[in-house]
């Protein structure tokens, strides 16, 4: 059954780039509304924006959506992740900024709430979308496929010169609460130079080591340390749940990243959309709908963060 969150949850914090504070709320929908971001602080026009892949702005630090009447938000795909990880179909995103509340990087706080006030089933079925054969997307700096297969599966490969990142690969079956369980904890990651030269530029102005995984070199400066050895290939796999999720609905089919950034898969959602024969449209009976990321996911099963 399509679902929705049981009741309004609220989120304060301020945004990555802008450094401003953003109040954002999850506020349930009815069946067939799927998801839609309304600017609370724009007074005049279009306020609402459709959480979906044709809208995306393609930048390279984040997701960015943009409405026909030009009124956009961005940082969306920690939000997106984290509704796909609990198996949340339709909700209303009110958010008073033209960013989203980054938190402590991750996933993990909205989540939480999610799944703590509950996820109701609606009368309808979910719809998915199943990969039928291979498409893919590439670049220079990397390339993204979707494949078929029985399940939602993911595969990510990550290849960084800094010592506390290097090479990291990591491949997981995406069905029944496995983000809640290993993914949506991870935080988003840069290199302290970065960090610097974007400041100096007017951007991450609301960066610092207690929302991003900053490293140098070998070190890592966030306190406490990472999370999971293999965190940043963690946090890709993440960003990429978030942006897939701009699909409209589950994709039942292998995602394969390889050095693949927000822009490649919003290119990798275009080329798929733009070939028919790729995917069809499904009904989800009880069997398939119980293999969607997030079927069954429970608040105890969460990652522990300290």
């Amino acid at each position: 059954m399509q679902t929705t969150i049981a009741k309004s949850l609220t989120f304060k914090d301020i945004g990555l780039h802008s450094g401003a504070p953003v109040t954002l709320r999850l506020v349930p929908a009815p069946v067939d509304h799927g998801i839609w971001i309304k600017r609370t602080d724009v007074e005049i026009g279009e306020t609402m924006i459709p959480a979906r892949w044709d809208c995306v702005e393609q930048s390279p630090l984040c997701t960015k959506l943009i409405g026909d009447h030009g009124i956009n938000v961005s940082t969306i795909e920690h939000v997106m992740a984290a509704l796909a990880g609990c198996g949340v179909h339709n909700v209303l995103i009110e958010v008073d900024a033209p960013e989203f509340p980054i938190l402590d990087g991750s996933a993990v706080p909205f989540v939480r709430e999610i799944l703590a006030a509950g996820v109701i089933a609606l009368d309808r079925p979910v719809r998915a979308i199943r990969i039928l054969k291979s498409v893919e997307f590439k670049t220079d700096a990397g390339w993204a496929r979707f494949e078929p297969a029985q399940r939602p599966e993911m595969s990510f490969h990550i290849e960084f010169t800094d010592q506390a990142i290097g090479v990291q690969s990591k491949s997981m079956n995406l069905s029944n609460g496995s983000f809640v369980r290993e993914l949506c904890d991870s935080r988003t990651f840069c290199r302290n130079a970065d960090v610097e030269m974007m400041r100096a530029n007017g951007l991450a102005l609301g960066g610092t080591f207690e929302n991003a995984v900053v490293v140098d070199g070998d070190k890592v400066l966030s306190p406490g340390g990472l999370r999971h050895q293999d965190e940043a290939v963690r946090h890709k796999m993440l960003d990429a749940l978030g942006d897939i999720a701009l699909a409209g609905a589950p994709i039942i089919g292998r995602y394969v990243g390889h050095r693949a950034g927000h822009a490649i898969t919003n290119n990798l959602l275009r080329q798929l959309f733009a070939t028919p024969d790729a995917f069809e449209l499904v009904v989800c009976d009880a069997d398939l709908a119980a293999i969607l990321p997030g079927a069954g996911a429970h608040l105890d099963e969460v990652c522990a963060v300290a």
